[in-house]
């Protein structure tokens, strides 16, 4: 008789860059269970990025109600289910009111690790943590080379940040990517990937303003997240602010240059030995004059041209040989 293949219930983030850098769990997952069905209930926008994953049995995005109704309404889609793996890394108390033979509950014990140790932790895999990645179906990789419209080489900027204190000055960006691209820089021949929202727009055409149109890709509000990450997959470098989209570039394994500044790196720089980070200086200097890291101030503005330009030839360098 053939044997039921395992249930697995993976509650995941809302926000981008914490569902990426909790991502390589699916892949143990799916490495240590073959032939799994998994069930994966997170963030309406970033769930996505599983679409692919082999034995993909639902994506349940959760959208906030009032009195924390989305839980309930989880539970109700779940609760019929015997699970053979209940992994919840929202610390939630659902996971306790459903049918598991076991469960895997981020608590409050990693809160001082690496985001990517911390979700480790959750099944005991601090000694080898999966590194953040996400399955990519052919169909998939098909469109992402249609958006990039043929080969060569790629230089990936995501400009913009969920808040003005972590973005750096997009007429930055645009002074980098000109020096990157242009006749006597590394990558003359390169095209530039421009990566946010649609919010995003007005920094991303300060970037590409001084570049020729056919040398410039906008993908500001689309493609899909997953398409977007095997878009990243072909990039040389990737330069942006801490962001969904630095985490997203790094997990495809893009040599990652991450800008910071208001955020601890020591918990959320992009992970890899293909990932380096430039600060705008001391994460506590900025804590003592922003003690809720929440003011409209532009604590990025001491972070110079010349020092991220410098990082990124020497990730450059690093990397030479290293990417498809």
């Amino acid at each position: 008789m053939t044997a039921r293949p395992a249930q697995i219930l993976f509650i995941t983030a809302t926000r981008i860059g914490d569902v990426v850098l909790s991502s390589g769990l699916i892949g143990h997952m799916a490495k240590t269970h073959p032939g799994a069905q998994f069930t994966i209930a997170g963030g309406g926008l970033p769930i996505g990025l599983f679409a692919d994953t082999p034995g993909l049995a639902a994506l349940l995005p959760m959208v906030k109600q009032p009195n924390g109704g989305h839980w309930l309404t989880l539970w109700r889609q779940t609760r019929q289910t015997r699970w053979d793996h209940v992994i919840d890394l929202r610390g939630s108390l659902t996971a306790y009111g459903l049918r598991a033979r076991a469960r895997h509950i981020l608590t409050g014990q990693g809160r001082d690790l690496h985001r990517v140790m911390a979700y480790a932790q959750v099944l005991g895999l601090e000694v080898t943590p999966p590194p953040p990645s996400f399955f990519v179906a052919k169909e998939t990789r098909a469109q992402a080379d249609q958006w990039l419209g043929g080969p060569g080489e790629i230089l990936a900027m995501a400009p913009s940040a969920n808040w003005i204190g972590k973005t750096w000055p997009a007429e930055r960006f645009a002074a980098l990517a000109a020096g990157l691209l242009g006749p006597e820089g590394p990558l003359p021949k390169a095209r530039l990937l421009l990566l946010g929202g649609k919010e995003d727009i007005p920094a991303a055409q300060m970037v590409a303003a001084g570049l020729p149109p056919e040398r410039v890709i906008w993908a500001m509000g689309e493609p899909d997240l997953l398409t977007t990450y095997a878009m990243l997959g072909r990039a040389r470098l990737f330069v942006g602010n801490d962001s969904g989209m630095m985490h997203l570039a790094a997990a495809a394994q893009a040599p990652t240059l991450g800008l910071f500044g208001p955020t601890d790196d020591r918990l959320y720089a992009p992970w890899g030995d293909h990932c380096v980070v430039v600060r705008a200086g001391a994460f506590a200097a900025f804590k003592a004059i922003d003690p809720h890291l929440n003011r409209p101030e532009p604590h990025m503005a001491s972070l110079d041209l010349a020092t991220v330009q410098a990082a990124a030839l020497s990730l450059l360098a690093k990397t030479q040989g290293t990417v498809a």
